[in-house]
């Protein structure tokens, strides 16, 4: 219907002009008191003629048109063959789009190149900030005092914000290395785990966790990572406690604290980028890209991350491992 319309709106002065035409022309022979039928029937001739001549035009540009539709569905990158264009206007256009492409070609390259190397500046610049991390947690070794245990502490977070980085910059790039096997879920956990376990002590909240069976389809690196995220914010957000980790069936990890909670009407956006809501606000050092990232993270992998909580009592976070379906962005 679409195409009707627009093919008539594009001719619609020709036929108002044959139409003016032939009224002109009757007008003029009959004031003349000439043969009106000198007028009608070459009009009649032409308007069969116009019909015949409009029947083969609608249908060229039919055609056209389906296979322009055609070309609409396809990635701008493959729009190189365009239906050579019948009127000067058309062919103008189509070099107007032509030019486009090549500099829309340019302008991706260009973005690509400062993105690979801000991504090689950025991962070269993580392994360079490890070194004097690594050296400063030896050194805190040797003693065992509240200043370098709080020390320790702040040395954990700079590592998990350099990998942070890290991650955020290279969740959307091409060499993104995936590495999907079966891993044991335990080991993954009891790493993770492992790494806090300064800060259970020290801050004396009950960790509630049995070992767990069975083996999971996924990248032991970044499944990691998302484990630590929400252990961190479990951490951080309870001041007295438990945290329990587990599996439910089927096949999803579960970490339950006994903190804060979250404001009902900041449940659903809690996974945004840079969405920190009341707490975040209350929490000045919160950057709302933890949860942004852990969630991507997933949907990569093929899993699932969701949250419950309720105010002041407490939040369960659920991370599904039963899909072995690879989604890929």
């Amino acid at each position: 219907m679409k195409f009707w319309y627009e093919y008539f709106r594009q001719y619609k002065k020709g036929v108002l002009f044959f139409v003016l035409s032939c009224v002109v022309f009757l007008c003029v022979f009959f004031l003349y008191h000439l043969p009106v039928g000198a007028v009608l029937y070459p009009a009649l001739i032409c308007s069969l003629l116009g019909v015949l001549f409009l029947f083969f035009d609608i249908r060229q540009k039919y055609r056209k048109h389906r296979r322009l539709a055609e070309l609409m569905k396809l990635p701008a990158e493959l729009l190189e063959q365009f239906p050579e264009g019948d009127t000067m206007e058309a062919r103008d256009y189509q070099e107007l789009i032509r030019l486009l492409q090549e500099e829309q070609r340019q302008l991706l390259t260009r973005m690509d190149v400062r993105y690979q190397d801000m991504l090689d500046y950025y991962t070269v610049w993580v392994h360079q900030i490890k070194t004097p991390i690594a050296s400063m947690r030896l050194h805190l070794q040797n003693e065992d005092s509240d200043f370098s245990r709080t020390i320790a502490d702040d040395l954990l977070r700079i590592e998990q914000y350099v990998e942070m980085v890290l991650c955020y910059l290279r969740l959307d790039s091409d060499t993104t290395d995936y590495v999907i096997r079966e891993c044991d879920l335990d080991a993954i956990v009891r790493a993770a785990v492992k790494k806090f376990a300064g800060q259970f002590i020290r801050r004396r909240i009950r960790l509630d966790y049995k070992p767990l069976q069975g083996t999971v389809l996924t990248d032991e690196k970044w499944l990691s990572f998302v484990i630590e995220q929400v252990l961190s914010n479990a951490l951080k957000y309870t001041e007295q406690g438990s945290v329990a980790i587990g599996l439910e069936e089927p096949k999803t990890l579960y970490i339950r604290d006994t903190g804060i909670g979250i404001a009902p009407e900041d449940l659903p956006r809690v996974f945004d980028r840079g969405y920190t809501g009341y707490n975040g606000r209350s929490d000045k050092k919160a950057t709302g890209i933890g949860l942004y990232i852990s969630q991507r993270i997933c949907r990569n992998l093929g899993h699932s991350i969701t949250i419950d909580s309720d105010l002041d009592r407490g939040t369960i976070v659920r991370i599904g491992l039963f899909r072995d379906q690879l989604e890929v962005e």
